[in-house]
């Protein structure tokens, strides 16, 4: 005997759908359960790219200038003949010994000792009495606080090179 089934309430109870053959309806409650996970985990996605972008920071470009033109050139490709050279005037050469400069003295009696020296503004070597710096200029003697640099050959057109007194002292 079949019991009368009553307003369906047995089959909220789950007896319904046992008793009719057919699997329970959870296929409806999943799927819910997914779409709500899909639309929160879109929402935080967009949040998090809202809110983590930085505003944009202009950068200034720096200024560019173009090169001056040569005037030979620009005459030459407007078919000027020939372009009268403007020649700078000759600057005589600085004296040699403005490309010495003495920072340091060990001098070791008579013939003896060494100097340190910066060529050019180049960081300094030390050299012997006796070596060859550069423009064939030679280091012919040291004394207490100065030394005679002259060419290969000797001769009067040496010139010396004195250290700066110390600040401590005066003469």
């Amino acid at each position: 005997m079949s019991r009368p089934s009553t307003f369906g309430h047995s089959v909220f109870l789950g007896e319904g759908a046992a008793a009719s053959g057919g699997a329970p309806r959870r296929a409806p409650g999943v799927l819910a359960v997914f779409l709500w996970l899909a639309a929160g985990l879109s929402v935080g996605y967009w949040v998090l790219q809202t809110l983590g972008r930085s505003p944009l920071t202009p950068v200034a470009a720096p200024a560019v200038t173009p090169p001056a033109p040569d005037a030979a050139s620009v005459a030459r490709v407007l078919g000027a003949v020939q372009v009268a050279a403007v020649d700078a005037p000759a600057s005589a050469p600085p004296p040699l010994a403005s490309r010495f400069q003495l920072l340091g003295v060990v001098a070791a009696g008579g013939a003896g000792g060494a100097a340190l020296i910066a060529i050019d503004g180049q960081p300094p070597k030390p050299y012997r009495v006796g070596a060859e710096l550069d423009g064939g200029v030679v280091l012919e003697s040291v004394q207490r606080r100065s030394v005679r640099l002259a060419p290969p050959g000797g001769g009067a057109s040496g010139f010396d090179l004195t250290l700066p007194e110390p600040p401590g002292e005066s003469s």
